[in-house]
């Protein structure tokens, strides 16, 4: 009885002297891997001139094994750029269903009456088929569009007022157009009679009240054309060397006044405006435009901020029954992302602010959640990899590998999302190098090669 009892004694002694042993032979070979990542990251990034003026965070993670493989103060909060649409792209993706809701409607009295949905892509020219609009046209009622007058703010908190002419920061709207840009193309036109030798040879909306004051300038430096403040007023300066011009600039929305005339334009029949008080979509049926997931991509492949603000306008729409931004976040953060590493400061649906705050680890977090709701084959689907996109001229030899998320700004520059690697594993990763001084090129190439030798040693 007592060999029996001392045999199962040494047998549960010797299975924890093995246990242990193998746990500390995986510390000792998981440590010396840190190690090794992190002469790693010494050699290519930290010693590199320009990421060396500036400040890093890294952050690398092993779903499998449930670790961090690597980390450099990812603890603290970095500004993200477009990093920010990943969270974004959670949120449409958990809240907008496969098709993005175009508009809703209601039949009362041979009267189809619309409201605005915040649908970014009606009359988008990356989509040619336009649902919204042919049930619109081929509504045998009178149409009224509904307005409840409670607009989104058109810019966002922290947004560069030296950027509102430049085609990636057009006004956020309850009813937006044409992308809420103006598309412009000009032609040299070698039999003019001014001092102006192109002709307009196309535009993309009727605006209301549109005027353009045309000249050239030969001694500028570029071409530029700028909007009045609260008007659909243009200056254009073309330096006159060009044979061909396009350019994009956004229009002043005027809450849904921009949209509707447009859309006014458009229709067969002339539809009718009419005031609301009508705060949420009881009784309206949804009318659908784009699938879900190609909005996502083109947003996530260009880093398309229009895109992001709506998208984050629309989930607000479903969350709480209002086009208002700051309350979409209030609501994300308190419930789907309540148990984010570090509360961050999230303040615009694109990256645009230089409010944003996140660490590299809220940026692991939203990955892993991306993956874990989704599945990672649609999250492939949807980011770009090497050689796509804003991953265009990076990775190009690991495409198929790496997929992820950049964001840029003035001396800023992250990147963010998962990359498998040699040796079959997948892991996470956030880089995030702001305040460098420098060219970003530079702040990219360092950043690539360390990712690739990532991606050898795993």
């Amino acid at each position: 009885m007592k060999a029996a009892f001392s045999i199962h004694y040494c047998c549960i002694i010797m299975k924890a002297i093995i246990t242990i042993l193998i746990s500390l032979m995986f510390f000792s070979a998981y440590s010396q891997h840190s190690r090794k990542t992190g002469k790693l990251c010494e050699q290519m990034l930290l010693s590199d001139s320009a990421i060396a003026t500036g400040h890093v965070g890294i952050s690398i993670y092993d779903p499998e094994k449930e670790k961090f493989l690597f980390r450099l103060n990812d603890e603290k909060k970095f500004l993200p750029a477009s990093t920010t649409k990943l969270f974004t792209l959670y949120a449409g993706m958990k809240y907008l269903g496969d098709s993005l809701a175009g508009l809703y409607y209601s039949i009362k009295n041979d009267t189809l009456f619309v409201q605005p949905s915040a649908d970014p892509t009606f009359l988008h020219p990356d989509f040619q088929q336009q649902p919204v609009h042919q049930f619109l046209n081929n509504s045998p009622y009178p149409v009224v569009v509904l307005d409840n007058e409670k607009y989104p703010d058109p810019y966002g908190k922290g947004w560069s007022i030296d950027d509102i002419n430049q085609s990636y920061l057009p006004q956020r709207s309850a009813f937006p157009v044409c992308g809420n840009l103006l598309h412009l193309e000009w032609r040299r036109n070698p039999d003019a009679q001014s001092d102006f030798p192109y002709t307009l040879s196309e535009i993309n909306s009727d605006l209301p009240d549109f005027s353009i004051l045309k000249k050239t300038d030969a001694s500028a430096r570029q071409n530029n054309i700028s909007r009045i403040m609260g008007t659909h007023h243009y200056e254009v300066t073309l330096t006159g060397n060009e044979e061909y011009i396009k350019q994009d600039i956004p229009f002043e929305t005027n809450g849904i006044a921009t949209g509707f005339h447009i859309l006014k334009n458009s229709l067969y029949r002339i539809p009718q405006l009419q005031k609301s008080n009508i705060k949420n979509h009881y009784g309206f049926t949804p009318v659908y435009s784009q699938s879900s997931d190609s909005v996502f991509s083109l947003m996530m492949h260009h880093s398309d901020n229009f895109y992001a603000e709506q998208i984050l306008l629309m989930v607000g729409d479903r969350l709480n029954g209002a086009l208002n931004t700051d309350l979409s976040i209030d609501t994300l953060l308190k419930n789907d992302f309540k148990d984010i590493p570090h509360t961050p400061r999230w303040v615009d649906g694109s990256g645009l602010s230089r409010y944003n705050l996140f660490s590299p680890q809220d940026e692991i977090y939203i990955m892993k959640k991306l993956v874990d709701s989704f599945g990672i084959s649609r999250i492939e689907k949807i980011l770009p990899t090497g050689g796509e996109g804003t991953l265009k001229n990076l990775w190009t030899s690991d495409a198929g590998f790496i997929y992820a998320k950049t964001g840029s700004m003035s001396n800023i520059y992250c990147i963010s999302g998962l990359l498998h690697t040699s040796k079959g594993k997948t892991l996470y990763f956030s880089i995030m190098v702001n305040n460098f001084i420098g060219k970003s090129a530079a702040v990219k190439k360092a950043i690539e090669n360390f990712v690739h030798a990532i991606r050898e040693i795993n």
